[in-house]
């Protein structure tokens, strides 16, 4: 750890500079939405949305940073970022941060346990992306977990990731295993609209409306809305606010939906991959953790609008306790969770929710209705946790040995499960199941001690409430072994299903709250990271407010962290806004022809007319199997001049409408 006092000679060379920066202030949550991008001396801070070296600058020190504490309730992605932010850009010592953790092991949702006799075990998986800047930043200085120093987690995952593209050869199925064609989006013009429409919309719209509210019937039976579903999760009665953010954040990945070609993947499950080195690295540094300790509520003295933390109320294994928190100590506390109640089950035995209304006795919830009863500012978490079968969905994981199931899932993969690469490159969904279920096998081993021989597929469902097409019942109420059934008469082995089960172990999670971040809400049900009037007190993950991210991100719980760290230790340094892939005009123009089952676009033809054969050609989209020396030519402008024209004499009666046309028909042919 750097003593600030040892660079007092050229802090004190600096001096008008520093105190320059402090009279400006920097805006830590900058949002790009709200600006118009230009170059003048209003503008001295980087863009909102810069991404790259120069936003990762080293900040000066706090004043008496090393007198502080901080206490961090929850080990999950967000807690462990916190901690890292702090030690790299808060220059705390390492030794005055803990850890509240309520189990006992740090990770949160991001879990991952077993052995190949009893069966391993993922509550859930990430999907992850290029673009994680504050994800990305973090793991980039984490020693890697099988390399040699120097390298970092970052370096690790790039080698993996580079030499081993992510895609899928079977994203869709139907009729007991067949392939369905997936290569476009099934959108028609009119539904195409409803997504322009939706992200013209302002935020500020959209308050409590639901997906279901916002699209056409036909919409919502589309192959994009059903690759759109089951890869985030999505259902029709959630936010369509949260869904109008997903496509602004992922709208540079429209064209590698439908076969995964967006998504790049570690090595191992998420517990290995992340938290392990993440937590090691924090606990050489210095950092203690409290495990098996749940935080109920924090005392706070309010004063003319601000409130300072002032004690962790806790219950540990030797009972109650109340810590002290100072003035100047911070406290981030992790509010709501997806995981948290969880229900388990087995090959022969089904999970069980415990019968009750409200959640269970774990941290996240009950902290975070506590707080809510002390001010409005911190949010309404019962617009989250306040519908159990709305934000249930049931996840299965498959420790598998050499069965017909694992020859079927070979057929479907992109790469032999057993050669270390890609397998199916993705979740694979049966369409026409009752329940939607999909099921992934991501790079195998999936974790580190798993045997050669052994392969970890894992399995989920949305519909989980309707009866089974061949075990008629729902999906909670099966063990195990009838959720394999029901996956292999899906996949056409019921010939095969008694050395199917013979060869597999299956370990279920039914998880009450998994979706619960995407419920409808409206502007003030998701507390600010650091709510009005907060002096100490920084909240985290997928239930606080952001500008623009998402949630259900690895991403999103970083960037809280971050947040929270550079607000309550005022530093002046920008989190960076999301990825400004939306406002690339050539991510704009691969989505429109994306959307529109990758034909040519409205207006496409004229582009190609202007942008043909010079620099900015490259922006155009290609379509399927086309050459770049084809941009150029004018076929796509005739097509569309005529289909305009046709639809015009169809539709107007107006005599010179079609004067207008046809002169503006005959002087683009000049041109040709």
């Amino acid at each position: 750890m750097p003593d600030p006092k040892t660079n007092s000679t050229a802090n004190a060379r600096l001096e008008p500079h520093i105190r320059a920066l402090k009279a400006q202030g920097v805006n830590v949550t900058p949002d790009a939405s709200s600006h118009h991008l230009h170059n003048g001396i209003d503008t001295p801070l980087p863009p909102p949305d810069l991404h790259g070296n120069y936003t990762n600058q080293r900040p000066l020190p706090t004043e008496g940073i090393r007198d502080l504490r901080a206490f961090i309730i929850g080990s999950g992605i967000a807690g462990l970022s916190a901690a890292f932010f702090l030690i790299r850009d808060g220059h705390m010592p390492a030794g005055n941060i803990v850890f509240l953790e309520e189990q006992s092991i740090e990770g949160g949702s991001l879990d991952g346990a077993g052995n190949p006799e009893e069966g391993y075990i993922v509550r859930g998986g990430r999907e992850m992306e290029m673009t994680y800047q504050n994800f990305w930043d973090v793991f980039s200085e984490i020693p890697a977990l099988e390399m040699p120093e120097p390298f970092s987690v970052l370096d690790e995952y790039r080698i993996v990731n580079d030499a081993d593209k992510n895609w899928s050869k079977a994203r869709l199925l139907e009729n007991q295993g067949q392939i369905k064609d997936f290569s476009r989006m099934g959108l028609t013009r009119l539904q195409q609209l409803e997504v322009v429409k939706l992200l013209l919309a302002r935020k500020e719209e959209l308050d409590d409306v639901t997906v279901e509210e916002w699209f056409s019937d036909g919409f919502l039976e589309s192959n994009f809305y059903t690759f759109w579903r089951t890869m985030f999760a999505f259902q029709n009665w959630h936010s369509v606010l949260e869904m109008k953010l997903y496509m602004h954040r992922f709208l540079h990945l429209m064209d590698g939906l439908n076969d995964m070609t967006s998504l790049v993947f570690p090595k191992y499950n998420q517990y290995d991959s992340f938290v392990r080195p993440l937590m090691n690295w924090l606990k050489e540094q210095g950092v203690r953790i409290e495990y098996d300790t749940v935080v109920s509520d924090l005392e706070m003295h309010t004063e003319n609008g601000r409130r300072t933390v002032t004690g962790i109320q806790c219950h540990t294994g030797s009972g109650d306790k109340t810590i002290r928190v100072g003035k100047n100590d911070l406290v981030f506390a992790t509010t709501g969770s997806m995981t948290e109640d969880t229900a388990y089950g087995d090959d022969d035995t089904a999970p069980v929710l415990e019968d009750r209304d409200e959640p269970g006795s774990g941290s996240g919830w009950q902290l975070w209705k506590n707080l809510a009863a002390q001010s409005d500012v911190f949010g309404r978490p019962d617009k989250f946790c306040g519908n159990i079968p709305q934000s249930t969905w049931e996840s299965v994981t498959l420790t598998c040995k050499p069965s017909p199931l694992m020859d079927k899932l070979k057929e479907l993969s992109v790469n032999d499960p057993y050669s270390g690469f890609t397998a199916t490159g993705g979740i694979v969904t049966l369409t026409d199941s009752a329940w939607l279920m999909s099921f992934t096998c991501n790079r195998q081993p999936h974790f580190p001690d798993q045997p050669d021989d052994v392969i970890v597929l894992w399995v989920y469902a949305l519909l989980i409430d309707k009866p089974g097409d061949y075990v008629k019942k729902p999906m909670p109420e099966c063990t195990g072994k009838e959720v394999v059934t029901e996956l292999c008469y899906h996949l056409g082995l019921m010939d095969q299903l008694d050395e199917v089960l013979k060869a597999t172990r299956a370990r279920i999670a039914l998880m009450p709250y998994i979706t619960a971040q995407f419920m409808p809400r409206a502007k003030g049900d998701r507390p600010a990271v650091v709510p009005e009037g907060c002096t100490n007190l920084a909240l985290m993950g997928q239930f606080v407010e952001t500008h623009n991210d998402v949630v259900f991100t690895l991403e999103s719980s970083v960037r809280t962290a971050r947040i929270g760290v550079y607000s309550l230790l005022d530093i002046p340094k920008q989190v960076p806004d999301i990825y400004p892939g939306q406002y690339d005009i050539r991510r704009l123009l691969r989505a429109t022809r994306t959307l529109n089952n990758d034909e040519p676009f409205p207006g496409e033809g004229l582009l190609r007319w202007i942008l043909g054969g010079t620099y900015f050609q490259h922006i155009l989209p290609l379509g399927p199997d086309e050459e770049e020396i084809e941009v150029a030519k004018p076929g796509v402008l005739e097509q569309q001049l005529q289909a305009i024209r046709g639809l015009i004499e169809n539709n107007h009666t107006v005599e010179d409408a079609r004067g207008w046309l046809q002169d503006v028909v005959e002087k683009i042919r000049g041109r040709f």
